[in-house]
């Protein structure tokens, strides 16, 4: 069912409880717009057709913004016993974060959702286009959300709505369950304890002294041009959606240029045989796609027999234009120069490489500072968790998050700077070891070779 479509819905249920109209956050605007992101994500781009085909772009933006943010992270949960047990579910929730990530990226958010089954603690990762944000705080924060669950046995479609609800410091969390015979509509509410897949959860929940929902929110943070309103995050290739569509028209030229172009031989059909149980002719060699027939008149003014039909292409000029339309892409995209582009055909002044570095860098820096928050919720939801259904010792624990920087600094030329530094007697040899050997400079110290003994 499309995304917009459940809103709708969402929002007659909701507003029928409701003794006033509820304002959602997520607008119908806001909706298509996320619709459209994820279409373009998986290749079914409304302008695709059989003379335009993808060049599959916003895919391998998401995955590009996805790889940088994520690139050599390392990060931990320290502690007690609480730190030692939440700390089995954070590094799950790392095993698959660039992944889960590049669905942020495309989609403009992503949920970190910690539930509780019988094993433990596992984490739901909710795509933009499955929740559905009801309201928010003064500080950005999210208190009010729908997620949405849908499946289809026979001819009945089930959905179950779970409404999170954080008002002041009390946090209610319904799950409600709805039957239909079709797409359209949720059809009629039924006991949540019907369906044997949701027997186990509670209609209600109602609890206190909770400050947010339990559940991490990844953002891209990019201001929303789509609905300068909306507090909701918007696709790293959101203000590309036009050129992309540019693009894969320049792609699919170049594509037809190679089929329209492709050599030929033209053949008089009388030269050749016809195979009747076949209904068609018999080509030299078998080679039906390198002959086309042609029909000759007899004449003094006949063409050969033969023509050879070979023209020059244009890939170079066609090349030249889609790769100009690459370069305007990633800089909306904040990519640097040469990403999706041809990184040997970049004619541009080493001042504007190292800009568009420079850009890359800053937009995944904030990338990373939004990732690091949403990953900081979801283990205070995991905490929450623990302590709501005592899981684990009361206890603190500690987090910690190292980020790569190499997508901007050459780790080579860096350290080859510092090997002349160090001859030069500007950098001490327990600095530079303790630099690039992850040892404290004690430890470097110690570990340095002692001068051979000379001797008198």
């Amino acid at each position: 069912m499309r995304y917009s479509k459940m809103l709708t819905m969402i929002q007659q249920v909701l507003n029928k409880d409701s003794d006033v109209k509820i304002d959602f956050a997520l607008t119908s605007k806001m909706a298509n717009q996320i619709e459209v992101w994820s279409q373009l994500y998986e290749g079914k781009a409304l302008w695709l057709s059989e003379t335009v085909q993808s060049a599959e772009l916003p895919a391998a933006i998401a995955s590009e913004v996805a790889r940088m943010i994520t690139l050599e992270l390392k990060s931990e949960v320290s502690g007690n016993a609480r730190a030692t047990y939440i700390s089995g579910t954070y590094k799950k929730i790392l095993s698959s974060l660039r992944l889960q990530t590049e669905y942020g990226c495309a989609k403009g958010g992503l949920i970190f959702k910690p539930y509780v089954t019988s094993k433990g603690i596992e984490v739901q990762y909710v795509q933009a286009d499955s929740f559905f944000p009801i309201d928010f705080d003064g500080s950005g924060n999210m208190t009010k959300c729908v997620f949405m669950e849908q499946f289809r046995k026979g001819d009945k479609v089930y959905s179950r709505l779970e409404i999170h609800d954080l008002t002041g410091e009390h946090l209610k969390i319904q799950n409600r369950a709805f039957i239909s015979t079709n797409d359209y509509s949720l059809g009629s509410e039924i006991s949540i304890g019907m369906i044997d897949r949701w027997s186990e959860l509670t209609p209600e929940a109602k609890l206190s002294g909770v400050d947010r929902l339990p559940f991490g929110y990844f953002k891209v943070p990019l201001a929303n041009n789509q609905d300068t309103d909306s507090p909701l995050g918007v696709s790293v290739y959101s203000r590309a959606v036009g050129l992309i569509r540019e693009a894969d028209k320049r792609y699919s030229q170049i594509n037809w240029e190679y089929d329209a172009k492709e050599a030929a031989v033209h053949i008089a059909s009388n030269l050749l045989k016809y195979d009747q149980n076949r209904d068609k002719f018999n080509y030299p060699g078998g080679k039906d796609r390198l002959y086309r027939e042609v029909e000759y008149n007899n004449g003094a003014v006949d063409k050969p027999f033969m023509d050879t039909f070979s023209p020059d292409i244009r890939d170079v000029s066609l090349f030249n234009g889609f790769n100009n339309q690459l370069k305007r892409i990633e800089f909306n995209c904040n990519l640097a120069y040469g990403t999706l582009s041809d990184p040997q055909n970049i004619d541009k002044t080493a001042t504007e490489i190292k800009t568009s570095k420079q850009r890359s860098y800053t937009f995944v820096s904030d990338c990373q500072m939004a990732l690091q928050g949403a990953l900081e919720d979801t283990v205070k939801a995991i905490d929450f968790y623990c302590s709501l259904y005592d899981l684990a010792p009361i206890g603190s624990y500690k987090m910690t998050f190292d980020w790569d920087d190499s997508i901007v600094v050459d780790a080579e030329t860096e350290r080859e700077q510092d090997r002349k530094d160090l001859a030069a007697g500007i950098m001490r040899p327990e600095e530079y070891r303790a630099k690039w050997y992850g040892e404290t400079e004690d430890q470097a110290a110690e570990r340095l070779p002692k001068p051979a003994l000379t001797e008198e």
